[in-house]
């Protein structure tokens, strides 16, 4: 399983506060680092049980495989917008979670990462992101 960038993120802040302690030019190098533009704290977050039921179906959906309602369903996010950490082309992917009344796909959808449960939810159309939190 590989760790969420949110929580790497807090790794460095830990490899700082540790070279601080220990002594050494390491802390220089850290905190030299340029700020990612994209950087996660400008993601939120959300528990898994906070999410709408259908977001937990499409969550289902995609540990499945498919198949998926739409064809537009598990292609590339661009991350246009900028507000997920930055990454490489076809990183992350969508999908759909239904909403209900609508007559289109809707706003919502999942935007998962290639690392294990870094799943992103968005209910106003990649306005905002909230990072899934499975242990919460």
């Amino acid at each position: 399983m590989r760790i969420p960038p949110r929580i790497a993120a807090a790794g460095g802040v830990a490899a700082l506060v540790s070279t601080l302690l220990l002594g050494g030019q390491a802390a220089t190098a850290a905190t030299a680092a340029p700020a990612s533009p994209a950087s996660p704290a400008a993601v939120g977050d959300i528990c898994y049980a906070a999410l709408p039921s259908q977001a937990h179906d499409t969550l289902d959906l995609i540990e499945q495989g498919g198949p998926y309602p739409y064809e537009q369903d598990g292609t590339v996010f661009q991350n246009r917008e900028g507000i997920l950490p930055s990454q490489s082309s076809g990183y992350y992917h969508e999908y759909t979670v239904v909403t209900p009344g609508s007559p289109t796909r809707g706003a919502r959808r999942i935007v998962t990462g290639e690392a294990a449960e870094e799943d992103y939810y968005t209910a106003d159309h990649y306005e905002s992101f909230d990072l899934v939190g499975y242990g919460c």
